[in-house]
């Protein structure tokens, strides 16, 4: 398998970081993770976008370009002979060395990292599992996409191994918040409900997507803050990450849902399927 490793390639098994990587020794990085689709790189400049708003809060400077991660991505598709351009692309920023300790500084070196694995056939369906475990706040201004992760993993260790099935965190005040790896979305009387970023979910890529689908589609929809009572009491639910797209739920505890029979969902997902391949941002729809 060959990676970029500040901007070079190199077999995977030849790629070392320093012990003081400040990414590894305080989780102080951020990644992106996104698809390509027959080798176009999808909404690629809204995930560089958040990635750079989030390296600036942390003082991490880089100025990495869609054109020159979208030729990466190229270059590691031939070089991995993914002939059909299909791939699931995770770029990585770490802090770089910064020394044994930590302060308020800056880090002028990350590292950058990029790599592909193959995309496995998507569920057509899931089911959700109510955590015990509570989201965490976002620890700053919003929630990055960072490599602090204890927070996700200790909610797989709840989930214990149950396949296809996906976490959905509440906050501390019982609000409905986000899944493990996603954004989550109910449909109620033909209007689409989301939680608010503010509820320290992650305002993820294909989050915004879909609610730019929405508007373009005058499909009424709300964002806030809702009682796990209202997710349970909808018609229709489903997950969303830049990886697996739109995944309906069949089932949430025990409550039943219309998975992939429900109706908006399903013209969500159409309307999806039909720019994945082109488009460079949502502003472009």
């Amino acid at each position: 398998m060959f990676i970029f490793l500040n901007s070079k390639m190199i077999k995977a098994e030849e790629a070392s970081i320093s012990l003081f990587d400040h990414g590894y020794m305080y989780g102080l990085g951020v990644f992106e993770t996104f698809r390509a689709y027959q080798g176009h790189s999808f909404l690629l400049k809204d995930h560089l976008t958040r990635l750079h708003a989030s390296l600036s809060e942390l003082g991490i400077k880089t100025s990495l370009t869609a054109e020159q991660v979208h030729g990466m991505v190229q270059e590691l598709l031939t070089a991995n002979q993914m002939e059909d351009g299909n791939a699931a692309v995770r770029l990585t920023v770490s802090a770089g060395n910064g020394g044994p300790g930590f302060s308020n500084q800056i880090y002028e070196e990350p590292v950058i990292s990029c790599f592909l694995r193959p995309i496995a056939a998507p569920a057509d369906q899931k089911q959700g599992q109510v955590l015990t475990l509570r989201r965490n706040t976002p620890e700053g201004a919003f929630r990055m996409k960072s490599s602090h992760y204890m927070n996700n993993f200790l909610a797989k260790k709840e989930l214990n191994g149950r396949l296809n099935t996906e976490g959905i965190f509440l906050t501390k005040e019982e609000a409905v918040c986000e899944g493990i790896v996603s954004n989550l979305f109910w449909v109620k009387n033909g209007t689409v409900f989301t939680p608010a970023p503010e509820t320290g979910a992650l305002d993820g890529i294909t989050r915004q997507f879909v609610l730019a689908l929405c508007r373009k589609l005058n499909l009424p929809y709300r964002e806030g803050f809702f009682p796990l009572d209202d997710l349970l009491s909808a018609e229709e639910a489903f997950m969303t990450n830049s990886v697996q797209e739109m995944i309906p739920f069949s089932k949430i505890n025990i409550q039943s849902f219309a998975g992939k029979d429900g109706a908006v969902t399903q013209k969500l997902k159409e309307e999806y399927s039909k720019y994945r391949h082109a488009l460079w941002s949502r502003d472009e729809l």
